[in-house]
């Protein structure tokens, strides 16, 4: 299954498997924050970086609510 994937400004395509390895690589550049959310074919890559739990959790509920999965570390800090 191909992806569009977006980075910045532009728009890429790539397999599922491509993706996860994106999906690690900006996992461990935003230590606190939302670094990706994706619905269905789409996966767009973010740099929400958040100064408290509360935040991010809001933040995490808000894209759900709009229907996406959302990928984010530092929940447990």
């Amino acid at each position: 299954m191909k992806l569009r994937v977006k980075v910045a400004n532009r728009i890429y395509q790539m397999s599922a498997k491509e993706a996860d390895g994106l999906l690690k690589v900006a996992s461990e550049q935003v230590p606190t924050g939302v670094y990706a959310v994706r619905k269905n074919d789409y996966l767009e890559l973010r740099n929400d970086i958040y100064s408290s739990i509360t935040q991010l959790k809001a933040a995490r509920r808000e894209w759900k609510r709009q229907g996406f999965k959302v990928y984010s570390n530092g929940e447990g800090l």
